[in-house]
C-alpha cells in the first residue's frame, strides 16, 4: 500500500501547525479531582471471610488505593493532567495550607489531602505511606461526629478547580461514597447542594459517583444523588442510564471493582477533529466530531535537562540556519522552491501554501453503495468514529440519527470525500454505520464499541496492488473436524476480544522502570505480560485434542508418502518400458560396473537398488553412478562417496 506512518502527515511544518484552532489542544488536558467519604461505614472493615477473594480492605482504604493507582499512571502516562485528592466527613478541616488563601474554616469536615496539581513523586510517597504502610500522622482518617454539608463539599471542589485548572478543558469531580441519602429529610441541605452542583457544571465540571454498597443492600439515587449528577446525552453518546456500583463482601475485591469502573472513566474522549461540516447534499449540512478510539499508545517523548546549575532545568532548543560560510541567514532571506528538470522553481509563501491546499477541512457524501461492495481488503488505515455536535447547525443530532437508522436498515454505506485537517492528504472514505449493543444484527466481536458511524478510509486505485494468490493444498476433512474441536476449545470469554484488557507489554515496563527510579524503589526484575499464552489451561483443555490430531497427521503424511513413492515406481516402470522400446545406443561400460549390470545408476529400477542394498553391492558403484542415481531420486549429490552411499542408503530404508 501507498500509505505511511499512520500519523496524519502535514505539510508546511511550523507555519501550518499554528493555524490549528486553539480548541483542539484545550481537552488535552484533564484534571481530575477525587472526593472521598470518611465515615463510620467506610471506615468499617469488612466481615471476616474464609474466601480468599474476599475483601480485606475498608472502602476508604479501597478508595485511596484506587487514588494511589490512579495517581501513578498519571505521572508518567499523561504528565500534563491534574490530579488532586479531597476527604470530606473528617474531624479536622483543611483547604489550603496557612499561608495560602484561606484556610479550612470555610469548609468544615473537609480535609484537601492532596492540592489539584500535576502529581510529582513526593504527592505519590505521600499517599503511598496513607495506604501501604498505614501511617496517619496527622490523623486525617478520623470521621466526624456530624456529616459534612455536601454543599460544602461542592463549593469546596468549585474553588479548586476554579483556582488550579481555570483552562482545562476536561475537569472531573470522582465522589465516591456509600451514603445515598447523606442529609435526611432536610430540604434545605438538599436544594443548596443541587444548586452547588449546577454551579459546578455551569462551570463545565463533569461529576462521577462511585457508589459503594453492602452485599444485602443497595444504592439508590432517587434519595439524593439523582439532583447531583447528571450530564447531557448528546456529550456523552456513552453514558448508560444507571450508574455502576461497587460492592463490598461479596467476593468480588472492592479495590478491583473500584479501579474497573474509575478506569472505565479515566481517560477523557479527546476529539481527533471538532466542528467539522458534514455535507449531506447540496444546502445540507451538519457539524460532527471525530474520535479515535483505537490507537497506538507510545512513551512519552524524552527531553533534555540542563544539570550545570543548582536546580535541573529543562532545556530550550533553538535552530539557527546558516550559509555556506556560517553566517546567520535571517528568514526574509529564505525562498522556497522545487527542483524540476534540473533547474529550481521558486514561489512565494502564498504560492507554496496555495500547491499544499487541495480542499478546506470537510465531510462530502457523494453517493451510496450497498455494505457487501466494500471488500475486507479495502482496509489501509484504522477508521474514526464520528458524533454529531449541535455547535456549528442546531438539529445537527437529529439529522445524524436519522441518517444512521437508514444506513442500519438498508444494509448500505456512504462514500464521502473526506479531509480531516486543512493541510490534510483528502481520502476518499466509507460512512459505515454500528449497530447497538442490543441490536440482534450486532458485531458482537467488538462489544466495547460505541454505537454509530465510522469513517473507513478507502485505497485509490494507484494504491491496489494485483497479487496472484496461489491456493494452499486443501487440508484432509478428518484433521479439520479434529482442529475444530481444538479451536472450539481455545475460545476467548464470551467469543470476543477486548484490547483494553492487555496492556502493552513493552510500554507497561517502560512506565514501572520510571516510577520505581522517580520514587527511589528497587527496579523489577520481571515485568508483567498478559499476552503471554497459558500454557497449563491450554494443555488442560485441548491437550488431548492436539495429540489426537498429531497421531491422526502422522496417518495421514504415511499415507500420502507411500502414495508417492508408489506413484514415483509406477513412472520409472513406465519410463523404463519407454526406454527398452527404444533402439539401445553403445555404451561404454560405467568404470566400476559388474559385468552384465547397468551401465547408468539413472536406470536402475527400486527393485533393483534394494537388491543390491540387500547384497551389500551399493559400495562397488562408482561416484558418478551414485550422483545419476541420487539425481533421479532428487537428492543432493553433495560430498564425497561415503555421503552418497549414506544418502542413497537411507531413502531405499525408507521407501523399502
Amino acid at each position: 500500500m501507498a500509505w505511511g506512518d499512520d500519523e496524519e502527515h502535514r505539510f508546511g511544518g511550523e507555519e501550518e501547525e499554528e493555524e490549528l484552532d486553539e480548541n483542539d489542544y484545550k481537552t488535552q488536558k484533564d484534571a481530575v479531582l477525587f472526593a472521598i467519604d470518611i465515615s463510620s461505614s467506610m471506615l468499617q472493615p469488612p466481615p471476616t471471610s474464609d474466601n480468599k477473594k474476599a475483601d480485606k480492605d475498608s472502602a476508604v482504604a479501597a478508595a485511596l488505593k484506587c487514588a494511589y493507582q490512579f495517581m501513578q499512571q498519571r505521572i508518567i502516562a499523561q504528565p500534563k493532567d491534574m490530579m488532586g485528592i479531597l476527604l470530606f466527613g473528617t474531624e479536622k478541616s483543611k483547604f489550603r495550607d496557612e499561608a495560602g488563601s484561606r484556610s479550612g474554616s470555610g469548609y468544615p469536615h473537609c480535609y484537601l489531602f492532596t492540592e489539584l496539581d500535576v502529581p510529582a513523586a513526593e504527592d505519590v510517597k505521600k499517599l503511598r505511606e496513607l495506604v501501604e504502610e498505614g501511617e496517619d500522622a496527622d490523623e486525617v482518617l478520623v470521621p466526624s461526629k456530624e456529616p459534612a454539608l455536601m454543599s460544602n463539599v461542592l463549593f469546596c471542589a468549585n474553588q479548586i478547580f476554579t483556582t488550579n485548572a481555570a483552562n482545562f478543558g476536561s475537569r472531573r469531580l470522582f465522589i465516591i461514597t456509600d451514603n445515598e441519602n447523606p442529609h435526611g429529610n432536610d430540604k434545605q441541605a438538599k436544594s443548596s447542594a443541587a444548586v452547588r452542583a449546577k454551579d459546578l457544571y455551569d462551570l463545565g465540571v463533569t461529576i462521577e459517583l462511585f457508589p459503594v454498597t453492602r452485599a444485602n443492600k443497595g444504592f439508590d439515587l432517587s434519595k439524593f444523588y439523582d439532583d447531583i449528577v447528571y450530564r447531557s446525552p448528546a456529550e456523552d453518546p456513552d453514558a448508560s442510564t444507571g450508574v455502576k456500583t461497587s460492592r463490598s463482601g461479596d467476593g468480588l475485591t472492592l479495590l478491583n471493582s473500584l479501579i474497573s469502573n474509575i478506569n472505565s472513566k479515566q481517560t477523557p474522549k479527546r476529539s481527533y477533529f471538532s466542528k467539522m461540516p458534514f455535507e449531506l447534499a447540496p444546502g445540507l449540512t451538519i457539524t460532527v466530531k471525530g474520535y479515535m478510539p483505537l490507537h497506538q499508545q507510545k512513551p512519552a517523548r524524552t527531553c533534555y535537562v540542563w544539570l550545570g546549575g543548582e536546580q535541573a532545568q529543562l532545556a530550550q532548543s533553538e535552530t539557527i540556519k546558516v550559509d555556506s560560510e556560517a553566517r546567520t541567514v535571517e528568514k526574509s532571506e529564505i525562498k522556497k522552491a522545487y527542483k524540476f528538470g534540473g533547474e529550481y522553481i521558486y514561489f512565494t509563501p502564498e504560492e507554496a501554501k496555495s500547491l499544499k491546499e487541495l480542499d478546506t477541512k470537510c465531510l462530502r457524501v457523494i453517493g451510496f453503495k450497498p455494505m457487501a461492495n466494500i471488500p475486507m481488503w479495502a482496509s489501509v488505515k484504522k477508521s474514526t468514529f464520528i458524533f454529531p455536535s449541535e455547535e456549528g447547525y442546531v438539529g445537527s443530532t437529529r439529522v445524524f440519527s436519522a441518517l444512521w437508522q437508514k444506513l442500519l436498515e438498508s444494509k448500505k454505506v456512504g462514500i464521502a470525500w473526506f479531509v480531516a485537517r486543512k493541510n490534510a492528504n483528502p481520502v476518499m472514505v466509507a460512512i459505515i454505520p454500528s449497530g447497538n449493543l442490543n441490536d440482534e444484527d450486532q458485531d458482537a466481536t467488538t462489544p466495547y464499541l460505541p454505537a454509530g458511524l465510522w469513517l473507513y478510509p478507502l485505497p485509490f486505485a494507484d494504491d491496489i496492488r494485483t497479487v496472484d494468490i496461489k491456493c494452499p493444498p486443501k487440508p484432509a476433512d478428518e484433521l479439520t473436524d479434529k482442529m475444530r474441536e481444538v479451536i472450539q476449545n481455545l475460545q476467548l470469554p464470551k467469543a470476543t476480544y477486548n484490547p483494553l484488557k492487555y496492556p502493552n507489554p513493552a510500554l507497561q515496563w517502560h512506565y514501572k522502570i520510571l516510577q520505581a527510579m522517580a520514587l527511589e524503589d528497587d527496579v523489577p526484575d520481571e515485568m508483567e505480560d498478559l499476552t503471554v499464552p497459558k500454557y497449563k489451561q491450554i494443555d488442560k483443555r485441548v491437550g488431548g485434542y492436539l495429540a489426537e490430531w498429531k497421531e491422526e497427521l502422522a496417518e495421514k503424511a504415511k499415507e500420502f508418502m507411500e502414495f508417492r513413492a508408489t506413484k514415483r515406481e509406477l513412472e520409472d516402470q513406465d519410463m523404463e518400458l519407454v526406454e527398452r522400446k527404444r533402439p539401445a545406443k553403445r555404451q561404454k561400460p560405467a568404470a566400476g560396473s559388474t559385468a552384465g549390470g547397468p551401465s547408468s545408476g539413472g536406470q536402475m529400477s527400486n527393485a533393483e537398488l534394494k537388491a543390491a542394498w540387500g547384497n551389500d553391492t551399493l559400495k562397488k558403484l562408482t561416484v558418478p553412478v551414485l550422483k545419476d542415481i541420487l539425481t533421479s531420486k532428487g537428492i543432493s549429490t553433495t560430498g564425497k562417496k561415503a555421503d552418497l552411499l549414506e544418502r542413497l542408503e537411507e531413502w531405499i530404508e525408507s521407501h523399502a
